[in-house]
């Protein structure tokens, strides 16, 4: 029975049966593979074990096409082991924002201090064509809700680690930088939305990792944020938008999704 009564009590709970069930009792970084991303669980390292997520206290299996549906525990080449989901709770899906975040409260009670979320999503400058891959400076929350109860003020200045972006510019020097805005969906933004997501500082749109972050930050986790353009935001160019275009795109970028992350996690 999923209960979110206690979240940090459910994710100890969650993180206990991992251990358990695979023998794995603790992790030092976490990867949320999100559109386009989990075919890059295959190649960073030795898989010590395998859960489909349903099967997790607290998991939900992955509802997208395009989303992996796994919890590995990979034993990188510096000997590190990272928790890595291949999929994950959208807001949307009406579970609550208790679960969106479950993971990452998860990955944190394993002891992982480290955490990359990547992304599919919409990009609002005409010169990332789809395909191209960015290091997110900050977010926007436009979803009105946030994973934190009462007076639990939270330091988001550096909500994205410059440290880790440094990192990631090290096995990338060419990454650019952006603002990453998320909005509730599950419709696509309308380009009057897309408008006001730039006049306010965006520079890409998409459904998630603004709240996972937001939790990592209060667990003390250091946040990597990476967005794959998978298609023009609307407006920016007369197509409309199609899942099975983000769906296209990803499946075109994951060689170099593949590589960036290979040459991440072993500087984690």
């Amino acid at each position: 029975m999923i209960d979110f009564s206690d979240p940090a009590a459910y994710a100890a709970h969650a993180a206990a049966a991992i251990a358990e069930s695979t023998g794995v009792s603790a992790a030092d970084f976490a990867l949320v593979l999100g559109s386009g991303w989990n075919a890059a669980a295959d190649t960073l390292g030795e898989t010590i074990a395998s859960l489909p997520l349903g099967d997790v206290p607290g998991f939900a299996a992955p509802v997208v096409a395009g989303h992996g549906g796994e919890l590995r525990l990979v034993r990188v080449a510096t000997g590190k082991v990272a928790v890595i989901l291949t999929g994950r709770t959208h807001y949307y899906e009406g579970r609550g924002v208790a679960q969106v975040v479950h993971g990452v409260r998860t990955a944190a009670a394993l002891g992982a201090t480290d955490i990359v979320l990547t992304n599919g999503c919409g990009g609002l400058n005409p010169a990332w064509a789809p395909g191209t891959t960015v290091l997110i400076a900050d977010h926007i929350n436009l979803t009105g809700d946030t994973p934190l109860r009462g007076a639990t003020f939270i330091d988001m200045t550096d909500a994205y680690s410059p440290a880790l972006r440094d990192l990631a510019r090290r096995v990338d020097p060419d990454l650019p930088e952006g603002v990453y805005c998320q909005f509730r969906g599950p419709q696509y933004e309308t380009p009057a939305e897309v408008r006001m997501a730039g006049a306010i500082g965006a520079d890409l749109v998409g459904m998630s990792t603004g709240l996972e972050c937001i939790a990592a930050r209060a667990e003390g986790m250091r946040v990597l944020g990476i967005s794959l353009v998978t298609n023009a935001a609307a407006g920016v160019t007369a197509a409309p938008l199609d899942h099975a275009e983000v769906i296209a795109a990803g499946k075109a970028a994951q060689p170099r999704l593949a590589a960036l992350l290979r040459g991440l996690v072993v500087e984690l």
